[in-house]
C-alpha cells in the first residue's frame, strides 16, 4: 500500500519535494508607451510602502497630476536606455539572466528550482509563487534583490509574497533573504568592479561617488535602517580598496516629490564638485544589483551631463554587477547560505 492508495480516483496528481528560489527585483514597465508607463507607475506609486502619505492627501495629486504627466516623461527616459534588441528594459533582461545563470549554478541541487519576478509589473510575485508550488516547491526562498534593506524595497517584496500566502489553502514554507550590505563577497565584488573599470581608463578619477537610491528623510526618522546600511557598505568598500576616505563620497539620488530626502543629493553634489574645480570623477551604484533607469539614464547620462556642463572634464559610470561572474558569485553565495537546512 502506498500513500496514494487512499486518494479518490479522480484526485489530480500533485508534485512535491522541491525547493524554490525566487529572485525579485523592483519592476519594469512592459513598454515605453503611455498606457504601459501609466499602468506601471500606478502600481508603484499606490504602494503604501513607497508613498506613506494618506491616500486622501496623495491620491488627488497622483490621479490628478502625476499619472497624467509623468508617464510621457518617464517613457521618454526609458526609451533612451531600452533594450531594443529584446524589446524590454535592461532590468528585465538582467534579472532573467541572473535567474537562468543561478539555475545552472544550482544543478548540483536537483530539487531546487530557480525563477524570477518583479514587485511591480510582470512577471508578478503572486504568479511565480503559484508556478513554483504547482511545480512541487513546498518551500520557497524569497530573495529581494536589494543589498541594503529599506521598507520601500525589501519590505514591500516580502509584503507582496505574504499577501499571496493569505489566499492559499496549501501554503509553501517561505523564507526571506535578509540584507547583505556587509557581506565580504559582495564588498569584494564591488571593489573588483571598481578596480577593473578604472584600470580600463586612460585617466584616474580624483573622486569616487557611491550613489544610492534615496528615501524621504521622514522614513529614516521613523526608524528605517537603510541610511546606516548604505554608509556601512561604503565604509567597508573604502577599507577593501585601501583608499583614503577622502577619495570616496556617499550620495543619494532619485528623489521624488516635495519632501526632504536623504542627503547629500547626487545631482547637487556632482554639480558642486565641478564648480569647485574637480575635473575627473567616477560614480558607482552599490545599492542596485542590476543596471536600470536610475543608473543608466539618471547617473550615466544625466549626472554625467551635469558634471561636464558645469566644468568637469572626465566622468565615468561604473556598471552594476548585473549578471557578471562576480555578480553571480554574490547572489549564489547568499542563496546557498540561506538554503542551509532545506537542501
Amino acid at each position: 500500500m502506498t500513500d496514494r492508495d487512499h486518494l479518490p480516483v479522480n484526485h489530480p496528481p500533485v508534485k512535491f519535494g522541491k525547493v524554490g528560489v525566487l529572485l525579485v527585483n523592483l519592476g519594469t514597465p512592459d513598454g515605453t508607451d503611455y498606457k504601459s508607463m501609466r499602468r506601471y507607475l500606478e502600481e508603484f506609486l499606490t504602494d503604501k510602502r513607497v508613498i506613506e502619505w494618506s491616500p486622501w492627501k496623495w491620491y488627488p495629486i497622483l490621479y490628478g497630476i502625476v499619472l497624467n504627466r509623468r508617464p510621457q516623461k518617464v517613457g521618454k527616459a526609458y526609451e533612451e536606455i531600452w533594450n531594443h534588441e529584446k524589446g524590454e528594459s535592461y532590468l528585465r533582461t538582467y534579472t532573467r539572466n541572473q535567474a537562468e545563470k543561478m539555475a545552472i549554478a544550482m544543478t548540483d541541487l536537483p530539487n531546487v528550482r530557480v525563477d524570477w519576478a518583479m514587485r511591480y509589473g510582470q512577471p508578478s510575485i503572486k504568479s511565480k509563487i503559484d508556478e513554483l508550488q504547482k511545480d512541487g516547491c513546498e518551500k520557497i526562498l524569497l530573495f529581494p534583490l536589494y543589498p541594503q534593506y529599506a521598507a520601500a524595497t525589501t519590505a514591500t517584496v516580502n509584503d507582496e509574497a505574504f499577501k499571496k500566502l493569505l489566499s492559499m489553502r496549501w501554503q509553501p514554507a517561505l523564507r526571506t533573504v535578509p540584507q547583505y550590505a556587509d557581506d565580504p563577497v559582495y564588498i569584494d565584488a564591488l571593489a573588483n568592479s571598481i578596480e577593473k573599470h578604472i584600470a580600463s581608463l586612460d585617466w584616474e578619477p580624483e573622486l569616487l561617488l557611491t550613489s544610492y537610491h534615496g528615501i524621504p528623510m521622514s522614513y529614516f526618522e521613523k526608524g528605517d535602517p537603510y541610511h546606516c546600511y548604505c554608509y556601512k557598505t561604503t565604509r567597508l568598500l573604502i577599507d577593501r580598496l585601501g583608499w583614503p576616505k577622502e577619495k570616496v563620497m556617499l550620495t543619494f539620488q532619485s528623489r521624488f516629490g516635495p519632501e526632504e530626502w536623504l542627503n547629500p543629493y547626487t545631482d547637487k553634489t556632482v554639480e558642486k564638485l565641478a564648480k569647485d574645480g574637480v575635473k575627473k570623477i567616477a560614480v558607482i551604484n552599490p545599492g542596485f544589483v542590476s543596471d536600470c533607469l536610475e543608473t543608466l539614464e539618471e547617473i550615466a547620462g544625466e549626472a554625467g551631463e551635469i558634471f561636464t556642463h558645469n566644468g568637469g572634464e572626465k566622468f565615468t559610470h561604473i556598471p552594476c554587477l548585473n549578471d557578471s561572474e562576480d555578480g553571480m558569485r554574490v547572489l549564489e553565495t547568499v542563496v546557498r547560505r540561506e538554503l542551509m537546512g532545506w537542501v
